[in-house]
């Protein structure tokens, strides 16, 4: 048992699940969220526990950091600025909530001597498209210009800080490298592949698939990811580390809005989007990105226990209820 955890951005998509699985085996939890990204509907079922609370708020707020630290005995760190779409259009907000919100959750975690989790992302690994990636990666970065790559700075900071804590002040931190973490409660609102793509089909809208479509990614069940970060916080021997927590069959970008076609029954038409009509000029991608999980699995035993067809087949289930299937709209698709 972990006793309380404080989760930030506990309103938000992996915080939510998190609350719940925590709560269902017997720990109290603390959710801070200042719901910019986060929803309140996401923690209905964590509202109804009695060891559950809520605290609107910021980690930008130092009291109530502070404060919230001081009543828990763990902290999983998962506030954060997220999603391609928010982080080129708000670049400034991503980087002083991911950078100096880390701080502020790191030095609170160090007075009161609390584990902490902190979740990094895949995004670290910049445009390294070789595979699988470990642990031990370079990352290959363009200019600081490209806000994609100032937010894996600023997500590296992240790691450095928690690796300095831990190493000078004996802070017992473990970080996490997440990749493409999917399910339900995953809003599309900030350029979220899956539920934008599903969401598309069932409106019987073209379905917009950005660059050539052929970039692949491995997507992996949140509920199988909020398992793999409590084993962590379990597991002595992860303080002071750091783990990719992802799945590892890759599909590429193409062929999942051709999955989600056939899966939803839908006639929408698949369209190609430049890059640069769908962010902004100048906007890098990756070809690929796939973990290696082999440091997670071999100290855990964690492996992803849902495929892809059971990912989305909750995905539309949960989208259906939204967004009945309606007739395509009229047009032709570019060249598919």
């Amino acid at each position: 048992m972990l006793g309380t955890v404080l989760i930030t951005g506990g309103a938000g998509f992996i915080g939510s699940h998190l609350a719940d699985y925590l709560l269902e085996r017997g720990d109290r939890v603390v959710a801070l969220d200042s719901l910019d990204t986060g929803r309140l509907k996401n923690l209905d079922q964590a509202g109804r526990h009695p060891n559950f609370r809520y605290v609107q708020g910021s980690v930008l707020d130092e009291l109530v950091v502070d404060e919230l630290m001081h009543e828990c005995d763990t902290v999983v760190h998962l506030a954060a600025a997220v999603g391609v779409k928010l982080i080129v259009e708000r670049p400034l907000r991503s980087l002083t909530t991911n950078i100096r919100g880390s701080e502020i959750v790191m030095e609170a975690a160090h007075r009161y001597r609390r584990k902490v989790l902190v979740t990094s992302s895949s995004e670290i690994y910049g445009k390294n498209s070789n595979g699988p990636l470990s642990e031990a990666s370079d990352r290959i970065l363009g200019s600081p210009k490209v806000a994609r790559w100032a937010y894996s700075t600023a997500k590296a900071v992240d790691e450095i800080l928690a690796y300095a804590y831990y190493k000078e002040r004996g802070l017992p931190t473990i970080v996490v490298r997440l990749f493409n973490t999917v399910g339900p409660r995953q809003s599309p609102a900030y350029g979220m592949v899956m539920p934008r793509l599903v969401r598309q089909a069932l409106a019987g809208e073209p379905i917009t698939v950005h660059g050539d479509g052929e970039q692949t990614r491995c997507f992996c069940h949140v509920s199988d990811v909020v398992d793999g970060l409590v084993r962590l916080l379990e597991e002595e021997a992860a303080v002071g580390e750091v783990f990719n927590v992802g799945a590892t069959h890759e599909i590429s970008i193409l062929e999942l809005a051709r999955t989600i076609v056939a899966r939803t029954g839908s006639s929408s038409p698949i369209f190609l989007v430049p890059y640069e009509e769908a962010y902004e000029s100048g906007f890098e991608d990756m070809r690929r990105r796939v973990p290696d999980t082999t440091r997670m699995t071999s100290l855990t035993g964690w492996v992803p226990a849902r495929d892809l067809d059971q990912i989305l087949l909750e995905i539309i289930a949960e989208a259906s209820a939204e967004c009945p299937v309606r007739s395509a709209r009229d047009v032709t698709p570019f060249g598919l």
